[in-house]
């Protein structure tokens, strides 16, 4: 070290200030994304950017605000002043019974810490200002369900509940992941303003979900009593199999791959099928089958699978099935193409667009996620699918029947070619008779 060098060395001094400053951060806990965040309690997340790169404004609400993450933002003005309107209706019932507002919002309070440890993010708002927030969005679902579960009365002019294109906004926006809040803060409200007779929260819940995915009474009324994290979560259980197997990798297996595309696969003979089951998510194989419940693709489940799928990336203790399920599909669709077979064999409804749009839907929610492959509920298909491909004899079979006998011309051509052989043959055989033995 020169002798410049060792001047500035002494001569530098501390800046007290800088160090005061350094010394606040330490002191600060993280505000973007809290300490909570990983554990499994915490259940409301900002989704990550590189998801909303991919997909957009999916995972943010179009009409509605629920929670503090897009709270008072402008274009969703519309339907908070009437929030208020709900609210007043609901308290215009409970008053005779002697509860007022007061008492919606002592109950609320004492949940607050349990609340906003749900968040990934350090809400910013007071205790006062958070509470009010819980209180009008959790009585403003609750009225929407009651609403339509025909619980209270309905004015014919309500434009909520007259205008169907309101309510599809809504269906929308209450699955959506920072759109969400505590589920206990939510039954919390309905058991304080509940009657006697009334069914359960997640009845009511999935039955106003059902005006999208329509799934029969007895497939709801397993999930009556479903403990939930929020409306998001809620719904994913009611998709749950009671029955999903999660596969352990044996030691001397090699680890699963996922599959080809379905153009490919139907070239080794592989087909799929479409069968019965309580939820799209039960797929198995058998003798060279695919066997897949019909899933309808609209605006809604496409809301759905996306937030689900986010939900299940962020979250600490979920079992990634809604992402295995989603990978399924982007392994089998690769084009269009492949889109029209699956719409052909009943395998996908398209209410989504063309079938472009929905290979890309599909092609964009498998990128960027993660799951364990060895120990997902389809490992299993995912191994058996694998094997078949590559069983050399099925492969040889199945693409010699796919290029000669896969539409009607392409029989006849291999029929009219056989014939000539035939007939090649014949007089091959009948010239060299004809020198070896003559008349």
């Amino acid at each position: 070290m020169d002798i410049d060098q060792q001047q500035a060395v002494t001569i530098w001094e501390i800046n007290r200030d800088r160090v005061t400053a350094m010394h606040h951060k330490l002191s600060e806990k993280p505000k973007l994304l809290s300490v909570a965040a990983g554990r499994t309690t915490c259940s409301i997340f900002k989704v990550p950017q590189t998801l909303i790169d991919i997909n957009g404004k999916s995972y943010q609400p179009h009409i509605i605000s629920i929670g503090p993450f897009h709270h008072g933002q402008p274009h969703l003005e519309m339907i908070e002043e009437h929030k208020w309107r709900f609210l007043r209706q609901l308290l215009n019932r409970t008053q005779p019974r002697g509860l007022v507002l007061e008492d919606y919002l002592r109950a609320v309070q004492q949940l607050e810490v349990t609340a906003r440890e749900c968040y990934s993010v350090t809400i910013p708002y007071t205790t006062d200002e958070f509470i009010e927030m819980m209180v009008l969005d959790g009585c403003f679902i609750i009225e929407l369900f009651r609403k339509f579960g025909g619980l209270v009365e309905v004015e014919d002019s309500d434009p909520l509940i007259a205008m169907s294109r309101i309510v599809s906004f809504f269906l929308r926006d209450l699955v959506r992941l920072e759109n969400q809040i505590p589920y206990v803060v939510l039954e919390c409200l309905f058991q304080l303003t509940k009657t006697s007779e009334s069914p359960t929260l997640a009845t009511l819940a999935l039955g106003f979900f059902n005006l999208a995915v329509q799934r029969p009474e007895h497939v709801l009324e397993k999930y009556s009593n479903v403990k939930a994290k929020h409306l998001l979560d809620l719904l994913r259980s009611s998709f749950l199999p009671s029955d999903l197997e999660y596969s352990t990798k044996p030691d001397n297996r090699p680890p699963p791959h996922v599959i080809h595309s379905i153009s490919k696969l139907r070239r080794s003979g592989i087909k799929l099928k479409p069968w019965e089951a309580e939820s799209f998510l039960v797929v198995n194989f058998k003798h060279g089958v695919i066997h897949m419940p019909t899933i309808a693709i609209d605006d809604f489940m496409c809301a759905f699978l996306l937030n689900t799928v986010a939900f299940e990336q962020c979250h600490n203790g979920s079992f990634k099935i809604f992402t295995t399920y989603a990978t399924l599909l982007d392994c089998l669709i690769n084009t269009s193409k492949d889109v029209e077979l699956l719409c052909d064999w009943n395998i996908i409804e398209n209410y989504l667009g063309t079938d472009a749009e929905v290979a890309t839907f599909f092609n964009n929610m498998g990128k960027d996620i993660t799951f364990d492959i060895d120990v997902c509920y389809l490992a299993r298909l995912f191994d058996n699918v694998n094997r078949h491909y590559h069983s050399g004899w099925h492969v040889q079979l199945a693409s010699f029947k796919y290029t000669y006998f896969n539409t009607p011309w392409s029989l006849v051509s291999a029929l009219a070619a056989l014939v000539l052989l035939i007939l090649t043959v014949a007089q091959t055989f009948y010239t060299i008779l004809g020198y070896v033995r003559p008349p």
